[in-house]
């Protein structure tokens, strides 16, 4: 079992999963409209980006685009007249900023083809449905038993996977859905383990996983096929969807929101967990629940896509675990995933931020516990709960499943340890990606709480206080220097000379005999008695201890050691 120690040939590399963002950074007029340069970035690196340029016009043929969402999107509105105006560029300058905000935020929209090829041409310039036509004609000259009906255009969400309806010749009432995907940045298996992995899946047996007719892999590309449902997906139930419409179509803007009865909630939820712990004990990752990915059959739940995860596939909900550093596994991906479903079944649309502070009120307390243990802040922090844990609370533990299918998937012992290996892959990837964003948000909030105006004003008071303190350090510094002068400079000592240099002439008027200059021919007086070190000579002048032995001369200065003297006065006039 050989692992690609660098990314195979046919692998993108691209994650079509990372998140977009777009500024407006400037607008330039031309002769007969105006452009506007946005600086696209890709995920949390200022590195990764790039500039576009774009007219109204082109805002104005996406939103058109769009409308299929049946959203209302804030794009500003046209106008003939003025249209060149300075003050009226500027303004809508800000509309459009604020419209790519909305879109680039939304999940369902920043996720789709049209908004991807707008900010990113160059990484989204193929048309993937022609591609996948060519793979899939060259599939049917292997296998002509198989028919093309026609194209599903749009009713997934992945750009680079593609679904056909498909019909077995000789059996023309019975239809299939044909799916084609490229391999994705997560494919870790050789060619060689990926092709037997997917061959694999057809013989897996399990109530609560969806039949594959057929899968096939090589060494860019795989293709499933399985039958068709009229009933469609879980979140088809959900939204009151029909299965053929396109994905923003479906589950952009319905119209009635309304979640599922609580024993539809309870059923539904025990069968997923149930099919979910089957695959973890089998060591086969998942990591890719959403509603759309489950297949309703009558009463029971379907697991749909476990190819996804072979194939190297990013999930549906990559952009918000990859911001929980606890969520780092495909179990606790899983268990986070079930989070949102069970959000969606029990209010009918997805929550709207992670993590959630408030819960609206359920059909019951059962179902706000475990969406407490998955999806609040304080869950996020301490970790995802076990699929075994789950299955023993109180909303799922009383569910009694009356299918009596017995499981069957067997996984040879060498493709188990191919898929471990895989899997810890998976994980590595997922957790470089979390530390980096952790690094990245630490960064940006420290950036923002220094550039605050309560931080700005607490950083100016520290300032002023920092500089009385100083201020007052250095009078203190000051006086020190000045009594230390003081006791050194007294006329019971002088201050150091070199024995090589002259002696300074002292200024002491404490002294009662006023030293003598020393003649030329004789040698200077030897200088008095000192408990310290005799320094070194230095080429400093000797004007600071002079002044010193001044200073403290005046300061110590007693008037009661002056000797009385007499004076005789001569000016008065004399009389003989």
């Amino acid at each position: 079992m050989a692992f690609m120690e660098k990314p195979p040939a046919g692998k993108v590399l691209l994650d079509d999963t990372v998140p977009l963002t777009a500024q407006i950074e400037a607008s330039q007029s031309l002769h007969s409209h105006t452009e506007y340069i946005i600086r696209v970035q890709r995920g949390i690196s200022a590195e990764n980006s790039w500039q576009i340029v774009r007219r109204y016009s082109d805002f104005d043929l996406l939103n058109n685009s769009l409308q299929i969402s049946t959203l209302s999107l804030p794009l500003p509105p046209k106008k003939l007249i003025g249209n060149m105006e300075r003050e009226f560029i500027a303004e809508r300058q800000k509309g459009l900023q604020t419209y790519l905000d909305v879109i680039t935020s939304h999940h369902i929209l920043s996720n789709c083809e049209l908004v991807k090829k707008f900010l990113d041409p160059n990484s989204y310039s193929v048309n993937y449905t022609e591609i996948a036509l060519q793979h899939v004609s060259m599939f049917f000259r292997s296998e002509p038993k198989w028919e093309v009906v026609e194209p599903l255009k749009d009713i997934g969400w992945r750009i680079r996977k593609k679904y056909f309806l498909m019909k077995i010749k000789n059996q023309p009432k019975e239809r299939l859905m044909l799916s084609w995907a490229d391999l994705g940045p997560d494919k870790y298996l050789s060619d060689k383990d990926l092709q037997y992995a997917v061959k694999l899946l057809s013989s897996c047996s399990h109530p609560y996983i969806y039949k594959i007719t057929f899968a096939t892999a090589n060494e860019s590309s795989a293709l499933v096929i399985r039958p068709f449902s009229e009933k469609g997906t879980l979140k088809d139930l959900i939204y009151k969807a029909k299965p053929k419409d396109p994905f923003l179509k479906k589950y952009c803007n319905p119209k009635k929101i309304q979640g599922l009865e609580l024993q539809q909630i309870k059923t539904y939820g025990r069968q997923i967990l149930e099919v979910l712990k089957f695959l973890h004990e089998k060591g086969f990752p998942y990591g890719h629940l959403h509603a759309a990915n489950v297949m309703l059959d009558g009463d029971t739940c379907k697991l749909l896509d476990l190819e996804n995860s072979l194939l190297g596939l990013p999930s549906f909900y990559r952009s918000y675990f990859s911001q929980f550093r606890k969520i780092n596994t495909l179990e606790s991906i899983d268990v986070h995933c079930f989070g949102h479903l069970l959000y969606e079944m029990t209010y009918g649309r997805p929550p709207d931020t992670i993590p959630v502070d408030s819960f609206p009120p359920a059909p019951s307390v059962f179902v706000v516990s475990v969406l407490e243990s998955i999806l609040t802040c304080e869950a996020m922090k301490n970790g995802m709960p076990t699929v075994s844990r789950l299955l023993q609370m109180p909303l799922f533990s009383d569910v009694l499943l009356t299918n009596s299918e017995k499981p069957q998937f067997k996984v040879p012992t060498k493709l188990k340890e191919a898929l471990k290996t895989s899997k810890e892959c998976i994980e590595k990837r997922l957790t470089e990606e979390q530390k980096l964003i952790h690094q990245h948000r630490r960064l940006t909030r420290a950036q923002s709480h220094h550039g605050s105006e309560e931080e700005k004003k607490k950083r100016k008071i520290l300032a002023r206080k920092k500089s009385k303190r100083s201020a007052y350090e250095s009078g203190e510094e000051h006086s020190a220097k000045y009594s230390n002068s003081n006791n050194s400079g007294s006329g019971a000592s002088s201050p150091l000379t070199s024995p090589s240099s002259p002696t300074p002439p002292s200024t002491a008027g404490a002294s009662s005999i006023p030293p003598a200059p020393p003649p030329p021919p004789l040698p200077p007086a030897a200088p008095p008695p000192s408990t310290e070190v005799p320094m070194q000579p230095s080429p400093q002048p000797a004007i600071s201890a002079s002044r010193g032995a001044l200073l403290s001369s005046i300061q110590n200065f007693q008037k009661g050691t002056l000797k009385k003297t007499q004076t005789c006065d001569y000016s008065a006039p004399r009389i003989s």
